[in-house]
């Protein structure tokens, strides 16, 4: 037999519940800002663009070469794996390791994007998590098992409360993540204040990163690129697109004169 509807009072919702999205959304913006006063101008060589421009065109032609002619295929792979004249074979660059402990710049950049994103999280997270300790603010509209507790309860020690209410330092973190749509609105596509997309680019590496050793990527592509065998996806598409019954019921309109528009 379940329990009875836990009921909540008015008064959470303008004491607890705007409070947090307005201080988490003030937050982010700051952090928008400040992010884009410190932080400093990488300098990308053209070299390193263009690596990675070819491997992702190589990568690419892997992926999408059934679409293309037999002979187009050939041609673009030869460019690439050719075993005298090929990208792959031929360019040969010189690697010069970075050392972290003596490279001032990576620690900086570290030290700015910790104390941008870690430490604004850290801080803001505590106090709210003692400032309105206690609170269950909302519930999500669907029922959840035992195993979301800890995620959406943190704070609140009760077994007997169903899983699908929500406590306000668990609330704060949903907003953290929950409100790039309004980042994206209000600041643009690129914001710094979107944590989940600073988290994203951090796990994932930026598109246009290029490996510590180009060399062994161009040795890893030429073997991938070496193994493809060329499967053209439209043959035979004209004959398919001719044998079915084409209806072009609907397209032309006839006027009151009877010709047809």
């Amino acid at each position: 037999m379940a329990g009875p509807e836990l009921l909540l009072d008015s008064s959470i919702r303008v004491w607890v519940v705007l409070p947090i999205v307005f201080i988490t959304f003030i937050v982010g913006v700051l952090r928008h800002y400040v992010t884009k006063l410190i932080q400093s101008e990488k300098k990308v060589e053209l070299e390193q663009v263009s690596d990675s421009q070819v491997l992702m065109r190589s990568r690419i032609l892997r992926e999408n070469g059934k679409y293309l002619p037999k002979q187009s295929f050939a041609m673009r792979k030869q460019y690439f794996n050719n075993a005298e004249t090929g990208f792959f074979k031929t360019v040969k660059r010189k690697v010069v390791p970075k050392n972290p402990m003596t490279d001032t710049s990576m620690i900086t950049d570290m030290m700015k994007g910790n104390l941008t994103n870690v430490l604004p999280m850290i801080l803001i997270g505590g106090w709210i998590n003692w400032a309105f300790s206690g609170f269950v603010t909302t519930k999500v509209p669907f029922p959840l098992t035992l195993r979301f507790k800890p995620m959406l309860q943190r704070g609140i020690e009760l077994v007997s409360l169903d899983a699908s209410w929500v406590s306000s330092a668990s609330w704060y973190f949903l907003n953290v993540f929950g409100l790039r749509s309004m980042y994206s609105l209000i600041l643009g596509q690129d914001n710094a204040a979107d944590q989940s997309r600073i988290m994203q680019e951090q796990m994932t590496g930026a598109a246009m990163a290029m490996p510590p050793d180009p060399n062994k990527a161009f040795k890893s592509e030429w073997e991938a690129l070496e193994i493809v065998e060329h499967k053209w996806a439209l043959e035979d598409v004209e004959e398919e697109l001719v044998s079915r019954d084409l209806n072009f019921r609907g397209l032309f309109i006839q006027n009151r004169e009877g010709k047809i528009v």
